[in-house]
């Protein structure tokens, strides 16, 4: 049983989230975020703590923006039948992200700038999109644009040292 309480969009995400893992989970329905979901949500966090874990869109994202403690299921491991979200997720990829839960400090550091991801092939290069995206799965970020991704390098809490050892395990698996 997952200690925190899981947030998530709709009814299906709950079911495929019951796949996965046990947990208690709190449904937004969207991004809506009603008055009683807000208390819902506000109680767990008081409580136990909350994992957002929405759909990787641009709705997923808005949620996200309001709350503090995420799992990212990568864009393809969350698509299926030309539908994206939590729902279409395997258990495994569900585990996964839960795995790889980040929690999002309010002071962000500056650790890293623009300048990381352009060196990284991550901004700027033919590649930079899929690298991202490879490189956010590797460190539990998600899939973003570089001003996002960047953003969540410094809000995340990625070190880097785990930069460094994810941007070469990259670099290995794109040479093998």
């Amino acid at each position: 049983m997952i200690k925190e309480v899981l947030v998530v969009e709709g009814k299906m995400d709950v079911v495929a989230i019951d796949k996965a893992v046990e947990a208690d989970c709190i449904i937004t329905e969207g991004f809506n975020l009603k008055k009683q979901a807000l208390k819902n949500i506000e109680q767990a966090y008081k409580k136990r703590g909350i994992i957002i874990m929405t759909d990787p869109d641009s709705a997923g994202e808005r949620i996200r923006s309001y709350l503090t403690k995420h799992a990212f299921v990568p864009v393809e491991d969350a698509t299926d039948n030309d539908d994206i979200g939590i729902e279409q997720a395997k258990p495994e990829a569900i585990r996964k992200a839960l795995a790889k839960v980040r929690t999002m400090d309010w002071e962000p550091t500056n650790n890293f700038s623009s300048t990381d991801l352009i060196v990284n092939d991550l901004s700027g290069a033919p590649a930079a999109v899929q690298r991202r995206a490879k490189l956010g799965a590797k460190l539990g970020l998600g899939f973003a644009n570089a001003k996002t991704f960047l953003k969540r390098l410094n809000h995340y809490g990625v070190t880097r040292e785990e930069f460094a050892a994810a941007v070469a395990a990259l670099d290995e698996e794109e040479q093998a």
